[in-house]
This record gives C-alpha cells, structure tokens and sequence, in this order.
C-alpha cells in the first residue's frame, strides 16, 4: 500500500503593518497549529516601522517567508532578511520539501506595478519549480477578477495571467483589508484573501 504523502500546512496571514500584537497571536496560533511555514503576504511594517515584527515567530522556531507590500520599504525587507532570515519571495522563489514558493512583492509605495514585468518574474520563478509536488504563488496586491475587486480597487491583470497559466496550487494575496476571509477558484488553484487574523491552509 503507497504511504500517505504528509500535508504541507501553512499559516498565512498578510497587513500586520507593525502591530506586534497581532504577530505574537499569529505565532501561537502557528505553534499550536504545528505549522510547517507562515507565509506572510506585505504590508508587515507600515506606519508603524518596527524591526522586531517578525521576532515572535523567529523566537518560537517557525520558518516565514514573505513579499513586502506598499507600505514595506524596501530597505525594511532586506532587513527583516537578514536579521530574521526569513526569505523575501518578492526578491526569488524558495523550495521547502518538495514545496515551491513564488510571488511578488509591491514595496515603497506602489499601489500598481508594472504588470508585463510582474508576469515575467513569475513565470522565470515558477519555472525554477514547476516540477515539485506542490507551489503557493504569494502577491501583496490582489489578483484581478476575484472577490476582492468588491472593494473596488482593481486587481493586478499580471498576476491574475500567471495565476491561470501556471495554475499554482494556492494563491495568497492581502491589500484589500475588508476581503479578509474571502476564497474562490481559479482553475485548480485555490485563492484566499488574508488579513491580521490569518488562515491554517494544508496542502
């Protein structure tokens, strides 16, 4: 009989913008959880510009990942990196197990990016991956066309094209505070807009 492949689980969550309280629930939640990875999707600083956001998940051990978002410098994400250790998706993609993540980040303000530039960066990352068993595909921006344009900010058209041409297994985004909660599909992958409180997604 084939042994059963264990599920990868994650804690995501996205728009802490410096409430350390947050983070520390965040952390337990994701001890308690035994999650393999937090993947963390931008806005993790914002007007509150504090170094030690990611500190209580590092202190209990936990693996993160993550993409800045707007109101993340970049300046503030190579630091969380190399103090932290943990591995900025907006910059290249990262393996774990037989698990591929990718993504893109929108620091210093942008509340668009450049959408050709945006696909091509996911399609070179996603290609370092393809054939591992499971990919999570990370944007601080939402993805064009899902849920999350109720709020009327439109999504981006690049990351809504990899989404269907590459058809990862999860797409993560935050941006859209209110869209906390909200899935769909799109093709195979799943789609979750996340926020503060965060998700436990298995895959």
């Amino acid at each position: 009989m084939p042994k059963k492949k264990k599920k990868f689980k994650i804690l995501a969550a996205s728009d802490i913008e410096g409430d350390i309280v947050a983070t520390r629930k965040l952390a337990n939640r994701a001890e308690k959880e035994k999650v393999d990875l937090v993947v963390l999707a931008g806005d993790l600083t914002g007007w509150h510009e504090t170094g030690e956001i990611l500190k209580p998940f590092i202190d209990k051990g936990q693996k993160v990942v993550f993409v800045p978002g707007n109101h993340d410098s970049s300046e503030m994400a190579r630091f969380l990196t190399d103090l932290y250790g943990a591995k900025n998706v907006g910059n290249q993609y990262v393996k774990y197990e037989d698990v591929g993540i990718f993504g893109v980040g929108s620091p210093d303000g942008q509340l668009s990016i450049n959408e050709k530039k945006a696909f091509e960066k996911l399609k070179k990352d996603f290609e370092k991956i393809k054939n591992l068993e499971k990919k999570i595909m990370i944007s601080h921006l939402n993805a064009a066309g899902t849920k999350s344009e109720f709020s009327g900010i439109d999504g981006s058209t690049g990351v809504r094209k990899a989404i269907e041409e590459f058809q990862p297994d999860v797409f993560l985004s935050g941006h859209i505070h209110e869209a906390e909660g909200l899935s769909e599909k799109i093709g195979k992958t799943r789609v979750y807009s996340v926020g503060k409180k965060g998700k436990i997604i298995e895959l």
